[in-house]
């Protein structure tokens, strides 16, 4: 290891808890053992930088590391020897009924091992999930039948103490650069191969461990270590993969009357959550209400303060989803609910994040990650949710719920950076700046999916001192402008359809050619069919009037395709949008700049009132409609939508040849 100024620093500063990564990595690849842990055993039974102290950890770890295979064989080699030492994961309960601990022991898969009430007092955290260790156990069927394995030695393999104290106060040797930096080498990669957006990426995959009851969502693509902090980095943190999962296991479980998962770790993560389902309905509500508040109810009231990570697998190519869908995509249906994704404090956008290799891998110092994950926890146990407001409010737009989240994020970075408190107000400006994009971008996915509810996505923040409001916006775009800009040409229009209580923003495109009267469409169901067909039965009747001079329908074939911006589905509540699709193809009409049109129509031509006027209406102003034909019977309601007129020009329509005359290029 080529040893550089900032390594050098954190030996000064930090020598009894950093470690040489590049060491850790190579063991790695022979052990499938938590980080933490092989990191803890070179500390306590070699030393990192001598080939035998290497060795040594290596033989530890072939004669005494338990894998949950060699469960079976490995209890009759304790029978067989009379007692054995293993590494596994061991944790404690009191059986009140008999009055006495038993212990856990994870891989080796015993329940109900002997264990002393003085081995549980001199190591409390196997009463809280558990911890990592080096056990001592002695096979004793004389004395205990039935329960023969009995705990004799435990060797944490996490640190016995920690003083927080001492760890604030050497933060102070460092600038806010190296300590970044050293933050990033403690993780395992190496920071001067990143630009600084990246290692904030990297340091909000931590804020769930320093910060109590925070929900973090990541989508990216595979390979790119969204699920290793929590899986490498915390005994105190627990990795569940796709699958079913349990209101008993999760929450609570009546029969044992015990806590589940949120009740003993400090972060539960989802891996893979396209495959997460719940067997019991009222799994959702429960989830709903602990991300909420931290609580639920379950016949008794429990209160958790575990952190809920929700990690999946999206492609970088977010620009074609923003298009057809929206980015909570793919959770499964169920998950869905506009309540459940509004309870999301920060979206960590996966599809920046560099796929892991060589290359981004360190060969430096970090802190032992049995160090650091002490560091974080330590740092859940007080809050900086205010200390923004030192120099800054949050803009209008942000409703409650947008405040809390913006505020746990900027928590837990404050921490994570700051442990002692020495900021700037640069420093807390840079934090809020990016904590407000995390969260704009649940709310922009939640407006796609929802209704007016969640149209208030202009995130701002104000300074205190000068008064001056900066807006922050999100990298993928959030009201960037769908519908163009330029004038459309012949046979395209924009407009909203409502279809399952959702506005779907639709482009329509017609091309006509010499033919015999064939009308076919694309893109939409039935619903969509039927209104082409309606549509084209109305144009028929009215030919003197609708075609061009001397011209009827039968000499046209006639392709309609509905294309569908944001959204999943085409309704059939936008005749009077195909109807001028239709027509200004046929008379190779091109229409205004960002024209869009709202309604429907009836096969003699009368406008049909659609429902849902305003969340059409903030649709279109939301993604840079210019010119909006609208009924002139819902005129009324634009004084409900004053502040969605902006920068909009509304043309009232009383019949479906309006929206045509009104809308060319030439009026």
């Amino acid at each position: 290891m080529d040893i550089d100024a900032l390594d050098s620093k954190a030996l000064e500063f930090y020598p009894d808890y950093v470690i040489d990564k590049s060491i850790v990595r190579k063991l790695k690849i022979g052990y499938n053992v938590p980080t933490y842990v092989l990191e803890h055993l070179l500390g306590s039974y070699g030393n990192a930088s001598d080939e035998k102290g290497v060795e040594n950890v290596e033989r530890i770890l072939s004669e005494h590391y338990l894998r949950s295979d060699m469960a079976e064989y490995m209890k009759s080699q304790i029978r067989e020897k009379g007692q054995f030492r293993i590494i596994d994961r061991i944790s404690a309960s009191l059986d009140v009924e008999e009055n006495e601990y038993f212990a856990r022991l994870q891989n080796l898969n015993i329940i109900d091992g002997i264990i002393s009430d003085a081995l549980v007092k001199e190591n409390p955290k196997m009463l809280y999930g558990g911890i990592w260790a080096i056990v001592d156990l002695r096979y004793d069927y004389e004395n205990h039948p039935g329960k023969p394995f009995v705990v004799e030695k435990i060797h944490p393999i996490q640190l016995s103490n920690f003083a927080k104290d001492d760890f604030v106060e050497r933060r102070s040797n460092f600038t806010l650069e190296e300590w970044i930096d050293l933050l990033i080498r403690s993780i395992g990669l190496e920071p001067t191969k990143m630009e600084r957006r990246e290692k904030f990426l990297q340091l909000l995959r931590l804020v769930p461990l320093v910060e109590k009851n925070y929900n973090l969502v990541e989508l990216g693509p595979r390979a790119t270590g969204k699920s290793f902090i929590y899986r490498e980095m915390s005994p105190y943190a627990i990795l569940i993969s796709g699958g079913n999962t349990t209101v008993a296991q999760l929450f609570y479980n009546l029969n044992l009357r015990k806590t589940g998962l949120i009740g003993e770790w400090d972060l539960v993560a989802f891996d893979e959550v396209a495959g997460i389902g719940f067997k019991d309905k009222s799994a959702l509500q429960m989830l709903k209400d602990y991300m909420e508040s931290g609580s639920f109810s379950r016949k008794i009231e429990i209160v958790a303060e575990a952190s809920l990570v929700f990690n999946g697998n999206i492609n970088d190519d977010v620009q074609t989803l923003l298009k057809l869908s929206n980015l909570f995509e793919p959770f499964p249906f169920e998950m869905q609910d506009t309540a459940l994704m509004d309870r999301i404090h920060a979206y960590l956008p996966g599809w920046e994040v560099r796929k892991l290799n060589s290359g981004i891998l360190t060969d430096h110092i970090g802190f032992a990650i049995d160090y650091f994950s002490e560091v974080l926890r330590s740092l859940r146990q007080n809050s900086a949710v205010s200390d923004i407001e030192k120099y800054f409010s949050l803009g209008s737009q942000l409703n409650s719920r947008d405040e809390k989240a913006v505020k746990k994020t900027c928590s837990g970075l404050i921490k994570i950076l700051f442990p002692d408190g020495k900021y700037t107000k640069e420093n807390i400006e840079e934090i809020l700046n990016f904590s407000l994009e995390m969260r704009r971008r649940v709310k922009e996915q939640l407006k796609k999916m929802g209704g007016l509810e969640f149209w208030d996505t202009e995130f701002s923040y104000i300074d205190k001192e000068s008064r001056a409001e900066k807006y922050v916006s999100v990298p993928e775009g959030g009201t960037n402008a769908m519908i163009s800009q330029d004038p459309l040409p012949p046979g395209t229009v924009y407009t909203v359809s409502m279809a399952d209580g959702r506005a779907n923003l639709v482009k329509l495109e017609v091309v006509v050619t010499q033919g015999q009267g064939k009308i076919t469409s694309s893109g939409g169901d039935s619903d969509f069919k039927e209104t082409v067909k309606t549509v084209g039965t109305y144009i028929g009747g009215q030919e003197k009037k609708l075609m061009p001079q001397a011209a009827k329908l039968k000499d046209y074939n006639i392709t309609i395709q509905a294309n569908i911006m944001i959204g999943n589905a085409v309704g059939d509540d936008i005749g009077i949008a195909v109807f001028v699709a239709i027509l200004s193809a046929i008379h190779r009409t091109t229409m205004k700049k960002g024209f869009a049109v709202i309604g429907d129509m009836t096969i003699t031509g009368g406008i049909k009132t659609v429902f849902s006027f305003a969340d059409r209406l903030k649709m279109l102003h939301e993604n840079g409609a210019k010119t909006v034909a609208i009924p002139i019977e819902q005129f009324p309601a634009l004084s409900l939508s004053l502040s969605s007129l902006e920068n909009i020009i509304p043309i009232p329509i009383a019949k479906p040849e309006d929206a045509f005359l009104k809308g060319r290029l030439e009026e």
